[in-house]
């Protein structure tokens, strides 16, 4: 029962590692400030598309990877071996399940993302990041909504 018990625990540690609310990077998600408020909105076409990364901050600092992982392997290191050897093996495994819970964590907040620098229509360049869940292209035209402190891009 306890081995068991101790992977179930490992997986919904790691699990919950990986909790940063990343719906915020979407062109279609507006923070609850940003309802109500008149946003300005100019056109251009897009110059050029990358693929890119946002790293989410996690809501916990980063505590619940390490801690998680270091609580695991620590666990995990406390069943090889007796005396002197098993508790040799507990430091070693708490400490690399700190660095894996920490990998496992920082993976898991990262979000898929397009770097769109676009032509606006009076001739200036912006460049927006967000999150890729529209398939944009060079030579699209595009709305851009809100102003250089927060801009999306919508399909026009």
């Amino acid at each position: 029962m306890k081995r068991l018990l101790l992977p179930v625990a490992a997986m919904s540690i790691l699990t919950l590692a990986g909790c940063a609310n990343t719906s915020g990077y979407s062109g279609d998600v507006y923070r609850g400030s940003q309802a109500q408020t008149g946003q300005n909105v100019t056109y251009g076409t897009i110059v050029a598309v990358r693929q890119v990364q946002i790293q989410a901050e996690s809501r916990a600092g980063g505590l619940l990877g390490t801690g998680g992982g270091a609580i695991i392997g620590g666990l995990l290191g406390s069943q090889i071996g007796g005396g002197s050897g098993r508790q040799l093996a507990t430091v070693a495994g708490a400490l690399g399940g700190s660095v894996a819970g920490t990998a496992a964590e920082g993976g898991a907040n990262r979000v898929a993302a397009l770097e769109m620098e676009i032509r606006r229509d009076d001739g200036t360049d912006v460049v927006v990041v967000q999150r890729a869940d529209h398939p944009f292209q060079a030579g699209q035209r595009v709305r851009l909504i809100g102003n250089g402190g927060s801009m999306s891009v919508a399909p026009y």
